[in-house]
């Protein structure tokens, strides 16, 4: 009898569900809450989408590790097509010494391998613009053999990416979440666990009013370079639709 297929990478974006007031509030000011949930949407869609195009290059499966629990139908039309949903909230017996943000991760990790997949990337949804390339290199990085994990590191010290071949829960434990500490101590927990570690090309995370300014650039001016960003289509359309342009502190930039 022929072996069965082994299941593709899963990258699934780390999300709650868009609404308004709960998503994206650290750009609140200068965006209004209900244009803070309606851009969280639009960045659903295009890094959705990006995965989507991503699976042409590397076997993978796109998925929304989601929070909280019952809001599953808020993703309805939102997502790429193909896109599944995994309840991630992180309110399971996990481990004492994982806690906030990290419960979260841990949480996607296990659901998707106890799916079947044989490699995870957790996946951030503050990053609409991140080069499919990257995508694609993770998944491909974690068909290698052995184990190992792959590392997406931001610019703010944080990553947009963590890959893995098993839901190592050490990887999680005891880390500063939401400071820029988070990369250096995923690397040592990896480090202390013996895996090797494949670093990606950093990138950056729009969480800020600061980097909603870069987003707004890039989007209107392409940056040439090795590594292309992904166009993100619906978040340009609603940056253009908001009027980001005439915000003051835009404005105030050039």
């Amino acid at each position: 009898m022929a072996a069965a297929a082994s299941q593709p990478c899963a990258i699934a974006v780390m999300a709650k569900a868009p609404r308004a007031g709960q998503v994206k509030t650290r750009l609140v000011p200068p965006l209004t809450p209900k244009a803070a949930g309606l851009l969280s949407a639009c960045f659903l869609r295009d890094i959705t989408e990006n995965i989507r195009l991503a699976a042409r290059a590397a076997a993978l499966q796109g998925y929304v590790a989601y929070a909280p629990a019952g809001l599953e139908r808020m993703f309805d039309g939102i997502l790429a097509p193909g896109t599944d949903l995994v309840l991630a909230d992180g309110s399971g017996d996990l481990a004492p010494r994982v806690e906030g943000f990290g419960r979260a991760l841990l949480d996607a990790a296990r659901a998707l391998f106890a799916r079947g997949h044989e490699a995870v990337c957790l996946l951030n949804s503050d990053s609409p613009t991140l080069p499919t390339a990257l995508l694609a290199e993770a998944a491909r990085a974690l068909a290698a053999p052995g184990d190992r994990i792959v590392l997406g590191p931001a610019d703010d010290g944080g990553y947009y990416l963590l890959g893995m071949k098993a839901p190592h829960v050490h990887l999680f434990e005891d880390i500063a979440w939401s400071t820029g500490a988070v990369a250096a101590e995923t690397r040592a927990r990896a480090c202390a666990l013996g895996l090797p570690t494949a670093e990606l090309a950093p990138w950056y995370d729009v969480d800020d009013g600061t980097a909603l300014e870069r987003l707004w650039r890039e989007i209107a001016a392409p940056p040439q370079g090795v590594l292309a960003a992904y166009p993100a289509p619906a978040t340009a359309t609603c940056l253009a639709r908001l009027r980001l342009r005439d915000l003051p502190s835009l404005s105030a930039a050039d």
